[in-house]
């Protein structure tokens, strides 16, 4: 099953849509590289959607082993390098507080977030440094 279409819309901008649910994501190249910079630009989504399955996966631990999970708000930075042009490491800053986990807890839902699909696909071709805070 395709699981979504990327439309060029003229201008180093693409328009992204979910097949399965409609919705819609604008892609802008980054102003580095000829780009307005006035949307997430591709690496932006890649970089994003590594904490972003991170927390999905936490959650989906949590909801499986009946841990509360109130909060979490992540800050992801991407530093690209230009030979080859590509991402060489992500700074994420993954704030899990108000959760009130003991450290226990704490380490088994974040080592299930660490196992995400997404960080498996990265492997080690990318340096990533993750800091939680409980």
């Amino acid at each position: 099953m395709v699981t979504s279409k990327v439309e060029y819309l003229g201008q180093l901008r693409t328009e992204c849509t979910h097949l399965a649910s409609g919705m819609k994501i604008i892609t802008d190249a980054p102003l580095d590289n000829h780009g307005k910079g006035e949307a997430f630009s591709p690496t932006d989504l890649v970089a994003t959607a590594y904490a972003s399955c991170m927390i999905t996966i936490m959650g989906i631990y949590c909801d499986t082993h009946s841990v509360s999970f109130k909060h979490a708000e992540a800050e992801v930075e991407k530093i690209m390098s230009s030979a080859p042009r590509r991402i060489e490491q992500l700074i994420m800053r993954i704030d899990l507080t108000e959760n009130g986990w003991d450290d226990a807890t704490a380490d088994k839902v974040i080592r299930a977030g660490k196992a995400c699909p997404v960080a498996q696909t990265f492997g080690d071709g990318v340096k990533v440094d993750i800091e939680f805070k409980w």
